[in-house]
């Protein structure tokens, strides 16, 4: 209903790099050592997928918010961690430019990020200011033609890896949301440190941690946007990051769904295979009627977007869904193999852990509540 046999073509791309590239050994490594091979991504952004959803005029491929959703839920299947380097370039990095960006800027910013040279990391969150964004206390004191940026920024997904970070500061303390501004900051001016790395319970091998900024010169040029609208453009940056992670959800849910059938087909007890007994058939049945459902909400999200209607609750409902049956699923898959599926050596206890973080970033699942029960409610 959604995808025309284009469509279905980017999925096999996706599916089969997946496969080949992104295999255990690989990804057990990427366990051990906490850091994603420079190669893969190098490959990752050569078959197009890092610049997916970015125009062409900026290296990207010009593909739709379908395509994106396809690629994200492939590589998502096979690889938690590998999809939020598809992601970043396409939401939450690369929508800042996109949305208020001039063309000097995202060509100087975007394009390399989409041929996988440069990372960019988006940063707004701090310590005090989680959900609640506008509560945030970094700022930035007009100096002369530039800013001078205070502050600090935590849980920032791929801070030690990025070049670039769009930094939302207070230009304006006395206006609330609206004396946020955008800036894109140069991650090796002087002021510019990164915290220790997180110690995550998944999502493993992209660095997260906080950064510093003490007294950061920042050139007016570098400011994204006008003055006082940056928080407009964090929003609706994240108005179209959630059918990123809603993409992620499904990606990781069927991950988990094919090898707790696998592993039900395969193990026996009491003289047949466990898939024989009602309780672990029904159990799959619920597993993939929801998963089923969540990807129907991520696809129709991902639709209205390509066809220029109204998506925002549409996205909000399917991140709110599709990430919180993703968290069951992958429960449920782990209860499916027993005591293996504690052990490392399967691919579920991975799943499970990457997972857990879809329902808290990018808005959490009762920050789509609200949002949801807004549009609903509004007068």
């Amino acid at each position: 209903m959604y995808f025309t046999e284009q469509h279905e073509l980017v999925r096999k791309l996706a599916g089969d790099f997946a496969e080949k590239e992104l295999t255990k050994e690989i990804l057990d490594q990427v366990e051990e050592t906490e850091t994603f091979p420079e190669e893969i991504l190098g490959k990752m952004a050569n078959a197009g997928f890092v610049g997916i959803k970015v125009p062409k005029e900026y290296g990207g491929q010009g593909a739709d918010a379908r395509s994106y959703v396809l690629v994200m839920e492939e590589i998502a299947r096979v690889s938690g961690v590998a999809s939020i380097y598809v992601s970043s370039p396409n939401s939450l990095s690369g929508g800042p430019f996109l949305l208020s960006g001039t063309e000097e800027q995202k060509k100087k910013y975007l394009t390399p990020v989409v041929r996988g040279e440069k990372k960019v990391c988006f940063a707004l969150t701090e310590p005090g200011a989680g959900s609640d964004a506008g509560g945030m206390t970094t700022a930035a004191e007009k100096d002369g033609d530039d800013y001078i940026l205070n502050g600090r920024k935590t849980f920032i997904t791929m801070a030690p890896l990025a070049d670039w970070a769009v930094v939302y500061a207070k230009t304006d303390r006395t206006k609330g949301t609206k004396g946020i501004s955008a800036f894109v900051v140069d991650m090796k001016l002087p002021g510019v440190s990164c915290g220790k790395p997180e110690n995550k319970m998944g999502v493993i091998g992209c660095a997260t941690s906080d950064i510093i900024l003490d007294n950061v010169r920042v050139s007016g040029e570098d400011m994204l946007g006008e003055e006082g609208k940056g928080f407009i453009n964090a929003m609706k940056t994240l108005d179209t990051g959630r059918l990123g992670v809603a993409a992620q959800s499904i990606g990781v849910a069927r991950g988990a769904l094919d090898e707790a059938i696998r592993y039900a087909k395969e193990r026996k007890q009491f003289g047949r295979r466990i898939a024989d007994f009602q309780a672990i058939s029904f159990m799959i049945a619920d597993m993939a009627t929801k998963l089923e459902a969540a990807k129907n909400m991520v696809y129709k999200a991902a639709y209205l977007m390509d066809t220029h209607q109204d998506a925002s609750m549409a996205a909000s409902m399917a991140k709110y869904y599709a990430s919180e049956v993703c968290n069951e699923i992958a429960a449920k898959a782990v209860q499916i193999h027993g005591g293996y599926g504690f052990i490392k050596d399967y691919k579920v206890e991975r799943m499970y852990r990457d997972c857990r973080v879809f329902t808290i970033y990018e808005g959490t699942s009762q920050v789509q509540q609200m949002v949801i029960a807004g549009k609903l409610l509004k007068k």
